[in-house]
């Protein structure tokens, strides 16, 4: 694996958790890159600053123990909106921004923003140059294939995006209209990659190291953008990085490792979010985390049901117990 830079940061490997609205809080940005993702991405935050001082809002924005380089999403459709947001982020210590133009959710394209924001040509350039001149750390690009089958301009927004001095760049590998449906387009990437000089990451259906290699060489990106694989598994990261370098695959983590990692992501869950929503955010996580473990079905129905960290907490502790007891391993 070549050194990758984002501008002045040197990665220490090519493998990126994807931001994900929702998802890559700072208890999982932290753990993801504990556990081997060469950066972690913020989860996307609105350009309107007037809406920062949300709950929501003010928890997606930095806060201190955040990893370093650290990259901050902002979505939205104006570019001034995306200037002061970027300025804002800057302030309170991004050192990366990262635009997105890649979300294909409809509460945000029916804004303008995310995805939406490619079928404007003109609109990409005005944003990407008012964000670029705003602030004086790296601005890395999100964006997708195309808006729909019949209008695959990701090429002609990756060749405005380094124009405007976009330093590294994105790339999902559907199109808008594809949502999150059918195969990933890896030759589009290749595409893209080919024509730029600054570094391209490939994102898109990567779930396995094996896969994560066929994409590196399908596409010849710089590195990858891991996103929906990493919940409930966040160390894919050190097996992906692990298998690019050796080419062999890491062992599968022993029960009893992953009941550690879950049980320390629950406990940063509630000593971020507070008792009330830190219950409630880690129902999702303990269901991705257990997805594939006998009985997960039964249990998660009655996990959901909890209403304080302590019982979360022993309910786990429960579980794996049984786990332990099903397979003849001693706790």
């Amino acid at each position: 694996m070549s050194a990758l830079s984002i501008g002045p940061y040197a990665l220490p490997n090519p493998v990126i958790l994807a931001p994900m609205a929702g998802v890559t809080d700072r208890p999982f940005r932290q753990l993801c890159r504990r556990l081997g993702a060469g950066l972690v991405v913020s989860e996307m935050v609105t350009s309107d600053v007037r809406l920062w001082n949300t709950r929501k809002s003010s928890l997606r924005l930095l806060h201190a123990g955040d990893p370093e380089p650290r990259s901050v999403q902002i979505a939205g459709g104006d570019p001034q909106m995306l200037a002061e947001a970027a300025r804002a982020n800057v302030d309170l210590g991004a050192q990366i921004i990262d635009v997105n133009m890649g979300c294909p959710a409809k509460k945000v394209c029916n804004k303008a923003a995310g995805s939406a924001l490619m079928k404007d040509e003109k609109l990409v350039a005005d944003i990407l140059e008012a964000v670029v001149g705003a602030v004086d750390v790296p601005v890395t690009l999100k964006i997708r294939t195309g808006w729909d089958r019949q209008n695959r301009n990701g090429l002609a927004v990756a060749r405005i995006a380094e124009g405007s001095g976009i330093q590294a760049l994105a790339v999902h590998g559907r199109t808008r209209a594809d949502l999150y449906t059918g195969e990933a387009e890896y030759d589009s990437i290749a595409a893209i990659k080919q024509a730029l000089t600054i570094p391209v990451f490939a994102n898109g259906d990567i779930d396995s190291p094996r896969k994560a290699a066929q994409v590196l060489a399908a596409t010849g990106a710089d590195g990858l953008l891991i996103g929906r694989a990493a919940q409930g598994r966040p160390w894919i990261f050190r097996e992906i990085v692990h298998y690019l370098a050796t080419g062999e695959q890491l062992p599968a983590p022993e029960l009893k490792e992953v009941e550690g990692i879950l049980l320390e992501h629950l406990a940063a869950l509630h000593d971020f979010y507070g008792d009330v929503m830190g219950v409630r955010i880690a129902r999702k996580h303990v269901g991705w985390y257990l997805a594939t473990l006998p009985g997960a079905r039964e249990f998660r129905a009655r996990f959901n049901r909890l209403e304080e960290q302590d019982a979360q907490d022993a309910s786990i502790r429960q579980f794996f117990a049984e786990c332990y007891d099903n397979q003849g391993v001693a706790a």
